[in-house]
């Protein structure tokens, strides 16, 4: 299953170095990350408490955590940010991916202009590499799209692909903007890799029967829409492929 949101919550978390603190330090880190992912709420108050007793940079990333998965995104995106700060102070070099994580949960939080100025400051620090890199690329395209921007995700989707090509969600991502961009092509080479990659996830099959009907072929349409239907109906992807199968439905007589 794609994850289109929130990524900082999952993979992008970056477990505290050896230099981070001595080992109480990591060891609270290690407990309050636990909370924060399985019991927000509690997260958040053990985040809280070890923030206010001096826990610094670590306890802010998992005030953050914890926030965003108690749904409260502005207020993770702000907790990432002050890490972001607090480690570019003490010249500690995962700032960059605090960057990165506030700009996810701004995204999350449908506040485009805060999450582009979070995540040019994440690209500014030159330190992340890799598929970490092309994560924050994604992100970075899909807040040029909520802005219209769409020539400009255009570049920021191709510098993901360089880096993230092994990820379902880039390809997903550049077949979609191709299409809205009228580039038949470009979108038809692009949803085949990420059905290649993720043909069990129902975004991707809604959007290869978008790019399907896009080129004229209803049957493809038909069976990519059903497919989707069938992996996740309750889903959004799942209930707008329904809606497209819809248009398909013999009219009601009068």
């Amino acid at each position: 299953m794609i994850l289109t949101l929130l990524l900082a919550t999952t993979a992008a978390i970056q477990s505290p170095q050896a230099s981070a603190g001595p080992p109480a330090q990591t060891d609270r880190y290690t407990h309050c990350m636990d909370l924060a992912t399985t019991k927000p709420a509690a997260g958040i108050e053990e985040g809280s408490r070890w923030r206010l007793s001096g826990g610094g940079v670590l306890a802010r990333q998992c005030l953050g955590v914890a926030y965003a998965n108690a749904g409260k995104l502005d207020a993770a995106a702000m907790e990432f940010e002050a890490a972001a700060r607090a480690a570019e102070l003490a010249k500690d070099g995962r700032s960059a991916a605090y960057w990165a994580q506030a700009g996810n949960a701004w995204l999350a939080a449908k506040s485009s202009d805060k999450a582009r100025a979070a995540l040019d400051a994440a690209l500014a620090g030159g330190t992340l590499t890799g598929l970490e890199l092309g994560e924050v690329y994604l992100d970075h395209a899909r807040a040029q799209v909520a802005n219209g921007e769409l020539e400009s995700a255009r570049g920021d989707i191709d510098q993901a692909l360089t880096t993230a090509s092994a990820d379902p969600l880039a390809w997903l991502l550049s077949a979609t903007l191709a299409r809205r961009m009228d580039d038949l092509p470009r979108a038809k080479k692009d949803i085949a890799e990420a059905l290649r990659r993720s043909g069990d996830d129902a975004s991707v099959q809604l959007e290869a029967g978008n790019i399907a009907a896009l080129g004229g072929d209803e049957a493809g349409a038909k069976e990519a829409w059903k497919r989707a239907v069938a992996i996740a109906p309750d889903a959004p992807a799942g209930k707008s492929a329904q809606a497209a199968l819809a248009q398909f439905l013999p009219k009601a007589t009068p």
